[in-house]
């Protein structure tokens, strides 16, 4: 089987699993405990900590450790536009969208600018849209239905420029430990999760600037600094620590890596049957193609069948039961185009060997497709 669905979720890494799992069995004590195992957790913590933050950020963020990017995002949202308005983006994923639109039904002003074609955000209209009673402006780092790359420490600093008090946050979901950047002071709040990297589901990070004052989004014992409350997924975080410090030893190879497979593969499918989506100049990890003529859902059951793995937008999306993803049509693709919808993506293990077989396969399932609609 040839799994292309990486921005859905990844393999968790089976070496990264093989030092963490001691934290299931043994060293399964509660880190907030008073005795000796759990005050040693609790270090282990602190470093597990260090360590994922040192992989884009300096020492004027701390991380606040949560159970996923998607709560990550609410706790930006719900905790950092609690007033005056909001300002995000068409592109967003439904983490951001949704909570922003819940924002609105409880009486914020929330304001959405427009995408170019490839996915980024329209930086000058979105810049419109920011004022004096701006509390919070939330820009997608890749877009993870497109792979477009928003310049995110630039419109940080430009949103500054309009309104110094407003927070800033992103959704950093699919470019940590993909694509090479660091976080600028401009940058408030920045959402991460663990198996879009190797490593487990239920376990993400929002990193935070320190002297950006938040509240918190759940409440109870006060772990993570009084900021989000619930006793630590140890065994999760050590993952995510283990699989983030190996993704980032690697980081530039691994990029080199994905961007041959994913040139690969795009130059590999018949033109005749696909047109691309994705920019030239995005973030190779994410390849996404519209089939002429054919639902992207049916060549998605079709492509399984052949023993071949792959999206039709944003897994996440998928439970809203719309036939057109609203980030595509926002990117002006028409109906007809966003009927077709496919989004291969990538992980530093995929092989040439696989993604050959890949475009074999899609190439077929289309044009057999096609035929019978003839």
């Amino acid at each position: 089987m040839i799994y292309l669905d990486n921005a859905a979720t990844t393999r968790p890494d089976e070496d990264c699993f093989g030092q963490a799992k001691l934290y299931i069995l043994d060293n399964y004590y509660n880190p907030s405990a008073l005795y000796a195992e759990g005050y040693n957790l609790h270090l282990l913590l602190k470093g597990a900590r260090q360590n994922i933050l040192s992989c884009i950020a300096d020492d004027s963020f701390e991380l606040i450790f949560t159970s996923c990017g998607t709560e990550a995002d609410n706790h930006a949202l719900f905790c950092g536009g609690r007033r005056g308005n909001v300002v995000t983006t068409r592109g967003e994923h439904s983490a951001v969208f949704s909570a922003a639109n819940e924002l609105k039904q409880r009486g914020i002003e929330v304001r959405f600018a427009p995408l170019n074609s490839d996915g980024s955000v329209n930086v000058d209209e979105l810049l419109k849209l920011v004022d004096n009673k701006t509390s919070l402006v939330s820009v997608i780092h890749v877009n993870n239905e497109t792979g477009a790359v928003n310049d995110i420490n630039n419109i940080a600093g430009r949103v500054k420029g309009i309104n110094p008090s407003t927070i800033f946050h992103s959704d950093g979901v699919q470019a940590f430990g993909k694509i090479a950047f660091k976080l600028q002071n401009n940058v408030d709040l920045y959402s991460t999760s663990s198996h879009k990297v190797g490593g487990l589901k239920g376990t993400g990070a929002l990193f935070k600037r320190k002297k950006l004052a938040l509240k918190p989004f759940i409440y109870g014992g006060g772990q993570e600094g009084g900021m989000r409350s619930g006793t630590e997924n140890v065994f999760g975080i050590k993952m995510f620590e283990l699989a983030a410090l190996k993704r980032y030893s690697s980081l530039k190879k691994n990029y080199e890596h994905v961007r041959m497979l994913s040139n690969e593969l795009w130059g590999n499918l018949d033109k005749e049957l696909f047109d691309r989506i994705s920019p030239e100049n995005g973030s190779p990890y994410i390849l996404t193609v519209s089939a002429r003529g054919v639902r992207g859902e049916t060549i998605l059951h079709e492509a399984d069948d052949a023993g071949l793995i792959i999206g039709t937008g944003s897994a996440c999306s998928s439970n809203e039961k719309k036939r057109y993803s609203r980030v595509i049509l926002a990117c002006g693709v028409p109906e007809s185009g966003a009927d077709g919808i496919l989004r291969l993506s990538f992980c530093p293990e995929n092989t040439m060997e696989e993604v050959c077989q890949a475009a074999d396969i899609l190439n077929r399932v289309v044009k057999n497709r096609r035929d019978i609609m003839a």
